[in-house]
């Protein structure tokens, strides 16, 4: 009999091959440098079996985002045979925003299924008015993208071109849609492969075997540390930016016997802007709270996930009703939902959580039509500070929480698109003072050279990222245009502006908290 550990850990390792063959082969810098991708391998029943190390708000959602799924299938009666896969980013079922294009395909040996791959990537546009498509004006989600049903986009080995003719002719970029799609498409393929591989190799039996002790392993583990966490009710506030607005995100976190709940009970109702978060978003970010204050070599799978618990009304910022927007809740509400996660867990755990980081993805979409007759459409994400934790000053111009990207090099950006950088360096002094300072954020600049229209969905300008035990907050951000003929607009954390050739856009990144005094 084989060991069940090393078949689970061969698992994991698939699901991390499947990551590498997507980022190889996608077309886009924002999923090819940024890694704005995750894999994972889910059983027949739903339950992520393993994950790769990719996105965090990717990686809690799929929990949700399969299940929803599949309980969509089943009330509509469609099955999933061999070589079928089924393509959606309707966030109300995959767990994020639109522009996460989710991609699922069963896996059968000998005729019996045996579980799922599937895989997410950060799609640059998915249509709607705006480059990059997360809109900062949407009131609703259909102002926002296109939005996909569950659909077979492959049936029975066979590519639906129909069907990706319409999708695509929606996107801004299909050029560069088709080749991210089918990356996504070959990723799976990769994964079933292998899977089909274990098996013929170990034995169905022995692998499921092995996935359900590698499950119970992780539940196993997780309680142990949990365990050790103080019982009690631990409650915490931070704000959502909306205007001229501050907008609650309350929790409740209460640990008993090893179990953690979040209770979101007087969070704000949802809004007619795309900060809302659907509920797939606020279980990833309570679960990443969790996973990295537990640490060690816990599996994050079925069974970390399974000691989580979470309460997030209907009707709010954290678990809205469609049609609301959420292009935002996914990038930038999920940042809060964390830093309130983790405020309320300090009280529990003094002496392990970090001071606040930078709270903002700090979002940047810009595009515009080309000369002949075409278009594109830029988006990144810039890093910040993080918080200032026990015993260690913050880390400077790194992505923090729920966002595991990197930051897009300057040279590919110049080289696809009609941009020209004009600073990309750390923002000094701006980590939060303390015992341990908080990181400093990034200071990023960069002059269109053709007429382009730029949005930003960023938070963290009006409030800033707290500091812990005594330290001090951090500096909040700003974007700042200046035009060519040297006039000089602040803008808001959330606004779309036309640009001219030769105007410069300015972004400064929050830094991270302090700690202690």
């Amino acid at each position: 009999m084989v060991s069940w550990e090393l078949v689970f850990r061969a698992s994991v390792f698939i699901a991390e091959e499947m990551g590498v063959a997507l980022r190889r082969s996608a077309f886009s810098p924002n999923i090819r440098e940024r890694m704005d991708l995750s894999c994972a391998i889910v059983d027949s029943e739903g339950n992520i079996v393993a994950q790769a190390e990719h996105i965090p708000v990717h990686l809690g959602s799929f929990r949700v985002g399969v299940r929803n799924l599949l309980n969509w299938l089943g009330k509509e009666g469609v099955e999933l045979g061999p070589g079928d896969v089924v393509m959606l980013n309707d966030p109300y079922i995959s767990g994020t925003h639109l522009n996460d294009i989710m991609v699922m395909e069963p896996i059968y040996v000998e005729g019996r299924l045996v579980g799922y791959v599937v895989n997410k990537a950060h799609h640059v546009d998915v249509g709607g008015p705006v480059p990059g498509s997360i809109n900062p004006s949407a009131r609703t989600i259909y102002e926002e993208g296109l939005v996909i049903p569950p659909v077979k986009i492959v049936k029975g080995g066979e590519l639906n071109r129909d069907l990706l003719n319409m999708v695509l002719s929606n996107f801004k970029t299909p050029e560069t849609a088709m080749g991210d799609l089918t990356a996504q498409l070959s990723a799976n393929r990769v994964g079933v492969a292998r899977v089909r591989e274990l098996m013929s190799r170990y034995g169905v039996e022995e692998v499921l075997r092995a996935w359900r002790e590698g499950i119970e392993y992780g539940r196993k583990l997780s309680l142990l540390e949990t365990s050790k966490w103080p019982e009690g009710d631990y409650e915490a506030v931070d704000y959502m930016e909306l205007g001229e607005e501050l907008l609650p995100i309350r929790v409740k976190v209460s640990i008993r016997n090893g179990l953690v709940s979040a209770d979101f009970s007087g969070t704000h109702g949802q809004v007619e802007a795309p900060i809302n978060a659907v509920f797939g978003v606020t279980f990833a970010a309570v679960s990443f709270v969790i996973r990295s204050l537990i640490g060690g070599d816990v599996p994050t799978n079925e069974g970390f996930y399974s000691i989580i618990n979470v309460n997030a009304p209907e009707g709010t910022l954290v678990n809205p009703r469609k049609p609301a927007p959420v292009s935002g809740g996914n990038v930038e509400t999920s940042q809060r939902i964390a830093d309130v996660v983790f405020k309320a867990l300090a009280q529990a755990l003094p002496g392990k959580v970090p001071a606040a980081g930078s709270g903002t993805m700090m979002n940047v979409m810009i595009g515009g039509s080309l000369p002949n007759g075409g278009y594109w459409a830029y988006y990144e994400t810039v890093g910040g500070g993080t918080g200032g934790r026990p015993g260690k000053p913050g880390v400077s111009g790194v992505h923090v929480n729920m966002t595991n990207t990197l930051n897009t090099p300057i040279e590919i950006a110049e080289r696809q698109y009609p941009i020209l950088f004009t600073a990309y360096r750390i923002r000094e002094g701006s980590g939060g003072p303390g015992r341990y300072r908080g990181g400093d954020g990034i200071v990023r600049a960069f002059k269109v050279l053709m007429p382009a229209r730029l949005s930003i969905m960023a938070e963290r300008f009006r409030t800033r990222p707290w500091g812990l035990n005594g330290g001090g907050d951090g500096m909040p951000g700003s974007v700042t245009v200046i035009r060519s003929n040297g006039s000089v607009e602040k803008l808001p954390s959330k606004v779309t502006i036309d640009l001219g050739p030769g105007d410069e856009v300015i972004i400064e990144t929050p830094g991270g908290g302090g700690y202690g005094q």
